[in-house]
């Protein structure tokens, strides 16, 4: 019962912070949360490798063996137009954040457990490859070192799902 009511009242108060910031969703999954832009810096050096690289089928198979955390990095309006299944939507600009919030504040926010830094099913995805690169950077710099990308993007998935 104390640990409801401690979730309901983190809740409230995460909800009260943010209708005092513009464009905040807060409750659905794969919304975006209103953090500020990434401070983190990287390299054309730290732009990912082949091996870092998803392609469709391989995501196909993650994603009917239920073993991927997929993160969608374009904006909301793009993800609300389209998306690709079981996806959660965390734009570029707040991944940095999102990445470094508590355990409890991640689910909180996306209702998805927290990626852990050993993870290898961490796969980011954007339209067409270029901002799902500088995601994986960011992840990289933070600590996620088996993370990967579609390089394809949503793009790529619409045109051999059909859509």
């Amino acid at each position: 019962m104390v640990n409801m009511v401690s979730g309901l009242l983190l809740r409230r108060t995460l909800l009260t912070v943010a209708e005092t910031s513009s464009r905040v969703s807060l409750g659905t999954r794969g919304q975006w949360c209103g953090f500020t832009t990434s401070t983190t810096r990287f390299s054309e050096s730290s732009l990912p490798n082949p091996d870092s690289v998803v392609s469709y089928e391989q995501l196909k198979n993650m994603l009917s063996s239920h073993n991927v955390q997929l993160f969608d990095v374009r904006n909301q309006d793009e993800f609300m137009a389209g998306r690709i299944t079981d996806s959660v939507n965390i734009p570029l600009g707040q991944l940095e954040e999102s990445l470094k919030l508590s355990p409890e504040h991640f689910q909180l926010l996306f209702e998805v457990k927290v990626p852990g830094k050993d993870d290898d099913n961490i796969v980011f995805h954007c339209q067409t490859g270029r901002r799902s690169a500088i995601a994986l950077a960011i992840a990289r710099q933070l600590g996620f070192n088996r993370a990967r990308h579609y390089q394809g993007g949503y793009s790529d998935w619409a045109t051999h799902e059909g859509n």
